[in-house]
């Protein structure tokens, strides 16, 4: 299951454990095609990742942290570190072998 996160909980929501939060908007193409990428792998590898999203348009302060210049933006985390930072869409097979790296 993929999680909304916002700016005022995604440190917490991003400070255990491996996770990956998907920068979007609702008026970006590629962040439509992103996001069903992005609920199937929640759904393969849940277990072991929290999965979350985040609404840039909604939200602008953690984009803004990070440097988030382009959506969607994928941002792994592990333990709250910034661990990768991957921009554009991806596959599942890409993001799964990503997300292994750091299980």
């Amino acid at each position: 299951m993929v999680s909304e996160t916002t700016d005022k909980t995604f440190e917490k929501d991003t400070s255990d454990g491996v996770t990956l939060t998907d920068f979007w908007a609702t008026w970006c193409g590629p962040c439509r095609m992103q996001s069903p990428v992005v609920e199937q792998l929640s759904e393969d590898m849940g277990d072991k990742v929290t999965f979350n999203k985040m609404d840039v348009d909604q939200n602008p302060e953690t984009p803004q942290k990070f440097g988030i210049m382009s959506i969607p933006t994928l941002l792994v985390k592990k333990d709250g570190k910034v661990v990768d930072s991957i921009v554009g869409y991806h596959s599942k097979e890409q993001l799964a072998k990503i997300l292994s790296q750091y299980l």
